[in-house]
């Protein structure tokens, strides 16, 4: 058992057995049980570098091809090189001569975009990261085999293996021994040590202390509330509260009933990770949207458009299908950007 699914056996078992934490009130002496395999099977899903956790499957080059452009090429482009919305995976930099060392030298070639297959080390933390958080708006979705395809076309991307590649659980040490950065991680840091002289004392900066401490980090406007009002997000009490970033006034009086509705809609449904109320982010604004597709005569394409996705009507940039929004909150949504309100 790995040490996340024992953590998560401690987790549940303390979570629904209290009763030896603390006198529990009469009558409820019996409140409790320990967590069962099939709960901590759900949480035991992280693969350690050596690979211990990894479950059995396969998956070609091919198969991962078509889930590749099914689920994934809408946000990293169909061969993985797209940097619109986020850094490449894969835009060549990679030689022979790396895979052979280990290393990738163009890494120490500043003008060279970086991507990930040129940096991370081990093939565990691919695998791993997909099958925990992709695709971004339905993460634990794929399954065991989809994300050994995934990987095996990332790789044939990136000239680790070839066209006719099957990625197994039986044969990722030895497709490890292939990856192009393999040695490029170093112990030789103060990161990974804390014995010795520290770099710098800090006591002058930490007694009576006389300077003047301003905060000067921000949100840009842009994305001031791209993920909601990050104030009623984070409680009002402890060193972190939540900064208010919702925009106030008249026009925010005046539909507050319509878009509080909307809002809880929008941000559990993954919209706000694109869209924001004013200004474009990924994708064009809530406003702009409501603006051109007021009506209930573009119902039927809103929703068509949410749970299929599109592309070409706000520019190059596809919006990914979103199959999983929930219908009531779809049915919200829809009403809410035709209902034309200002």
């Amino acid at each position: 058992m790995s040490s996340w699914a024992k953590f998560a056996m401690l987790f549940l078992t303390v979570l629904v057995s209290t009763s030896w934490v603390m006198a529990m009130p009469e009558g409820l002496d019996a409140l409790g049980r320990p967590a069962t395999e099939h709960e901590v099977s759900a949480w035991d899903i992280d693969v350690r570098p050596d690979f211990a956790g990894l479950p059995p499957g396969s998956g070609d080059v091919w198969a991962g091809e078509e889930t590749w452009l099914a689920q994934c090429a809408s946000c990293h482009g169909d061969f993985g090189d797209s940097n619109e919305i986020f850094a490449p995976l894969v835009l060549g930099n990679i030689t022979e001569e790396d895979i052979a060392s280990g290393q990738v030298a163009s890494l120490k070639d500043p003008a060279v975009t970086r991507t990930t297959l040129m940096k991370v080390p081990t093939l565990s933390t691919l695998w791993d990261y997909i099958y925990r958080a992709m695709p971004w708006n339905a993460p634990k979705t794929l399954s065991a085999d989809e994300v050994y395809g995934l990987v095996a076309y990332l790789l044939n991307l990136g000239y680790v293996v070839g066209d006719d590649f099957v990625l197994s659980d039986t044969n990722m040490v030895e497709t490890q021994a292939r990856m192009p950065n393999r040695n490029g991680m170093s112990l030789d840091h103060g990161l990974w040590s804390v014995a010795g002289a520290p770099d710098v004392s800090g006591s002058s900066c930490t007694t009576d202390c006389t300077v003047g401490t301003t905060v000067t980090s921000s949100l840009p406007a842009y994305a001031m509330n791209a993920h909601g009002n990050l104030a009623e997000q984070v409680r009002d009490w402890g060193p972190y509260p939540g900064i208010w970033t919702e925009v106030e006034g008249e026009k925010r009086e005046a539909t507050s009933m319509v878009v509080e509705v909307s809002e809880t809609a929008l941000s559990g449904s993954g919209c706000t990770g694109c869209h924001q109320m004013e200004g474009q982010l990924v994708g064009p604004s809530f406003d702009a949207i409501r603006t051109r597709y007021a009506g209930q005569e573009h119902a039927a394409y809103l929703r068509d458009k949410i749970l299929n996705g599109g592309a070409g009507v706000w520019g190059s940039m596809p919006m990914p299908p979103m199959p999983a929004v929930d219908d009531n909150a779809l049915q919200q949504i829809v009403a809410w950007l035709t209902s034309g309100e200002e």
